[in-house]
């Protein structure tokens, strides 16, 4: 069952306050952190400027002309108690689909360049998080990496990244890896990289130390805005969404990317109503079933 700290509140400088839900990374946590900034936006309360969560905590910035922020902060305590019920941790969210070409001739050309930075990969990530993993078969690891759908816990480091977590799958069996002990200078564009427990697709082009597995066949931030799915945002991800990865061969990302580049893609996304009372509850039967019909 769900069972939360107390949230540490505290107030940083003049026009932010910091909300620290739990002192370690929690998946539960995240929910809370997600459905408490989202009861916030609904609220539309006067002098709040930015709200942004993150993965055990959120942080708002408000004008301190417009609203005392020891007024803020019984707003803040009161949505906080009524969070810290399951039964309230709930918010619409998207499962979308990623295509990926996994263990690809792109990132591979980056890791030969950046083999230094840890030898012990021997210029390739994708066997290095495999083997780290228990896995001696590639195609075993990439069914295994694709198969759950992960929650998007958070937006940051770089315009339109976004943090995945998977979920309903048991703590023992969670693909982990550890990050580059100093980071790559370039990480091509659309680059799918694991670090620790969370996937990332690399918005643009960027430094990174995340291990590279694969690429998206399509793009995660769009400052043009030319594809649909943007319409309301340069990002793809909103906190609370559910990437699923789907692998593709290198024929089918090539043709995806043609697809985008002629602006007719069209990804495939399911609205979904998230509860994590339910979750708390079923687990993978529960994510099974909002997974019907993708």
């Amino acid at each position: 069952m769900l069972i939360f700290p107390e949230t540490k509140f505290d107030f940083c400088g003049d026009e932010y306050i910091y909300a620290e839900i739990s002192k370690e990374m929690r998946i539960e946590s995240n929910f809370k952190a997600i459905s408490i900034t989202n009861e916030l936006r609904k609220r539309n309360i006067p002098g709040m400027i930015e709200i942004y969560p993150s993965n055990a905590s959120y942080l708002i910035r408000y004008d301190p002309n417009a609203i005392s922020p020891h007024h803020l902060l019984d707003y803040l305590q009161e949505i906080d108690q009524q969070k810290s019920d399951r039964s309230e941790l709930y918010f619409s969210s998207r499962i979308i689909e990623i295509p990926v070409w996994y263990n690809d001739k792109i990132t591979k050309r980056t890791i030969e360049k950046y083999q230094h930075l840890q030898p012990e990969a021997e210029g390739d990530d994708f066997s290095y998080v495999m083997k780290a993993n228990g896995f001696t078969d590639k195609e075993d690891f990439i069914a295994s990496h694709s198969a759950p759908p992960y929650f998007i816990t958070s937006l940051g480091f770089k315009p339109g990244t976004a943090w995945g977590f998977p979920l309903g799958v048991p703590q023992r069996q969670i693909l982990q890896a550890p990050k580059y002990p100093s980071p790559r200078s370039y990480t091509p564009s659309e680059a799918v990289g694991i670090g620790g427990a969370f996937t990332v697709v690399y918005p643009s082009e960027s430094t990174g130390s995340y291990q590279l597995i694969g690429m998206s066949a399509v793009p995660v931030y769009d400052p043009g805005q030319s594809l649909p799915l943007f319409q309301d945002s340069f990002f793809l991800a909103k906190p609370g969404d559910l990437w699923k990865y789907r692998p593709v061969t290198e024929a089918e990302y090539y043709n995806i990317r043609e697809e985008v580049a002629k602006r007719i893609y069209e990804y495939r996304v399911k609205s979904i109503e998230f509860s994590a009372e339910q979750y708390d509850e079923e687990g993978m039967r529960y994510i099974s079933q909002l997974m019907e019909g993708f």
